[in-house]
């Protein structure tokens, strides 16, 4: 059995399109953080289990894959979509798999981040959690689980998960493209990128959420 988990947080114009590309999964369980635009609602039309959780991805993924039933799971974000063949691409067991990043917009700009996504996966075994990721229940226990953290519980993960256990999956996960057009193309890459380098010298997530809202 194979759970699809998605935190949200007023997700209503992305979540359904995410929904309908995991078609495929057994379950699906949308953890919601309190959302005001009829996000659960939609959800539960969708076919998905809901469950609520205090606002935060990572406190919502581990209450997700507490609820979830399936034994492979599938950590999603609502606005990332999975192209066709994705559970056929599953890894063995003792690694998890995440799929190869993409965003939805036809600006040059976006080929060039989907490249520089693809050059830290190679280089760092660094996938973030929008590239999904696809994991047995077994070895998520294994690791350590999913950490309550308000952000960066996908590059503290992946990071427990280690080089050898992470497989590249050469799946489309196309990911809404809105924030980088409405925050701009650099200012969102320097955004993540500065909340990175926090990360790695040490600051809490916490207060890494506080800094950057």
């Amino acid at each position: 059995m194979l759970s699809v988990v998605i935190p949200t947080l007023d997700v209503a114009d992305t979540l359904a399109a995410t929904v309908r590309s995991v078609a495929d999964a057994d379950e699906v369980v949308v953890v919601d953080g309190g959302s005001s635009d009829g996000t659960p609602a939609l959800a539960i039309s969708l076919g998905a289990k809901v469950v609520s959780a205090p606002r935060g991805r990572g406190i919502q993924l581990a209450q997700g894959v507490r609820v979830a039933q399936g034994e492979w799971l599938l950590l999603l974000h609502a606005d990332t979509r999975l192209a066709p063949g994705w559970r056929e691409a599953a890894p063995p067991e003792n690694c998890a798999g995440y799929f190869r990043f993409a965003l939805d917009s036809d600006d040059p700009l976006a080929r060039q981040l989907e490249r520089l996504v693809a050059w830290r996966c190679r280089l760092f075994a660094l996938p973030y959690g929008d590239q999904g990721l696809l994991i047995h229940r077994d070895l998520l226990q294994q690791v350590g689980g999913i950490k309550p953290l308000p952000l960066m519980e996908d590059v503290d993960l992946v990071r427990r998960l280690g080089h050898q256990r992470l497989i590249p999956l050469d799946i489309a996960a196309t990911t809404s493209a809105e924030k980088w057009r409405r925050e701009g193309w650099y200012r969102r890459s320097l955004r993540n990128i500065g909340c990175l380098t926090l990360y790695f010298a040490g600051v809490p997530p916490r207060t890494i959420a506080r800094l950057y809202g």
